[in-house]
């Protein structure tokens, strides 16, 4: 795989700090039952990585001292290590709103049935990705049959109340462009998700997210392979607003690898930029308890210029209309 860090530094991107931590993401391993070519993390299937049960005990004792509000579960696919239960439950017993990042096809993995029941039980938040309403691009970027495995998951969690407004049980999607281009506009997006959804499968769901595709990992490697790199950093630069560096994910959350270390997002968690705490070393979530990371600055490369583009991107969506 073409690796792209060595062209996102220097850079241009304007400097900023940190603001008050309420969102705690973590990653509990690297292993897949999906190989996405826009995968910025490079999971999949073969990936051995996976955060053990210490490491979440540390986290756990992190959310408790530094009163975390919500905690934001990705991976690869978060669901396939073995503690995720047990952390989902304990964060819920503290109050604290559990996001998990699902793939929707892991729900039919053998030994994960249980998960959808489990998600309403704990009133878990889904954000279930899904890069198209149409069979042909989602299988084309995920691989065959999982639109149709997805379309499956959907259902089931309909089924138990996932986004109907009355339950209280959030739903929410994730789109992904196919290439190197940017996002349209969420709203109008939105709105064909809904209507497609529903009139071809009966589906509801509260919110569509819009990210942007990272210069990075695989997705890097592709536009590297193609000679499209160039072009594509040039896309993001023209197509930066300042305004978005106010809302933008990294001032409020934290990202944690699976091994506890630690990183202003999951982008710089992939490129090994660590947070700015110690010079030259990482930064382990044990050596920062008791303290506050108020003001500090956050590490910057070129593939910032992917949370500002346009509408911007976070995990939660666009950041601007």
């Amino acid at each position: 795989m073409l690796d792209t860090a060595h062209l996102l530094s220097p850079t241009t991107f304007p400097e900023i700090t940190r603001g008050r931590l309420e969102t705690l993401q973590i990653n509990l391993g690297y292993r897949c039952n999906q190989t996405c070519k826009h995968c910025h993390v490079n999971a999949g299937p073969t990936r051995t990585e996976m955060m053990a049960k210490e490491t979440i005990d540390q986290i756990l004792q992190f959310i408790e001292r530094q009163q975390i509000k919500s905690i934001d579960l990705t991976g690869g696919a978060p669901e396939l290590n073995p503690h995720f239960s047990a952390l989902v439950a304990s964060a819920r017993s503290m109050g604290v709103t559990v996001l998990d990042r699902c793939n929707l096809s892991i729900l039919e993995e053998p030994g994960q049935e249980y998960l959808s029941a489990f998600f309403a039980k704990q009133s878990v938040h889904v954000v279930a990705s899904l890069p198209c309403y149409l069979q042909e691009n989602v299988d084309e970027q995920r691989g065959k049959g999982v639109y149709d495995a997805s379309i499956r998951g959907l259902k089931l969690l309909n089924a138990l109340g996932y986004g109907d407004e009355a339950s209280g049980l959030v739903l929410n999607l994730v789109y992904n462009p196919l290439g190197a281009a940017l996002p349209p506009p969420q709203d109008v997006l939105e709105a064909d998700y809904k209507k497609r959804l529903m009139d071809d499968h009966g589906i509801r769901f509260n919110n569509l997210f819009t990210i942007t595709n990272m210069p990075i990992s695989r997705f890097g490697s592709t536009l590297l392979s193609k000679g499209e790199f160039n072009s594509y950093m040039a896309l993001l630069k023209r197509s930066y607003i300042r305004a978005n560096l106010q809302t933008v994910m990294c001032r409020n959350l934290l990202s944690v690898d699976w091994q506890g270390y630690l990183y202003d997002c999951d982008f710089n968690q992939m490129l090994q930029m660590s947070i700015d705490h110690k010079a030259g070393e990482r930064t382990h979530i044990t050596e920062i308890m008791n303290e506050s990371l108020d003001g500090h600055k956050i590490k910057i490369a070129e593939h910032c210029y992917g949370c500002t583009a346009g509408q911007g991107s976070s995990c939660g969506g666009a950041l601007s209309e």
